[in-house]
């Protein structure tokens, strides 16, 4: 049973996969920003698009 306690313990103490979880944390926040940012610019650019092939329709 010490033998659990001292893993446990040894474990919790173990830091060496804390920068990993934060870089993929970084990234996560990046990539969800990322998909805003795009479909805010996607929405933009399309209602661009419509409005450029309606005045070529009409002319």
């Amino acid at each position: 049973m010490t033998q659990w306690k001292e893993l446990a313990s040894r474990l919790a103490q173990d830091e060496s996969g804390q920068d990993l979880i934060e870089y993929a944390l970084i990234a996560a926040l990046l990539a969800t920003g990322a998909i805003a940012g795009m479909r805010v610019l996607g929405n933009a650019i399309s209602s661009i698009f419509t409005t450029v092939t309606s005045n070529l329709n009409a002319a």
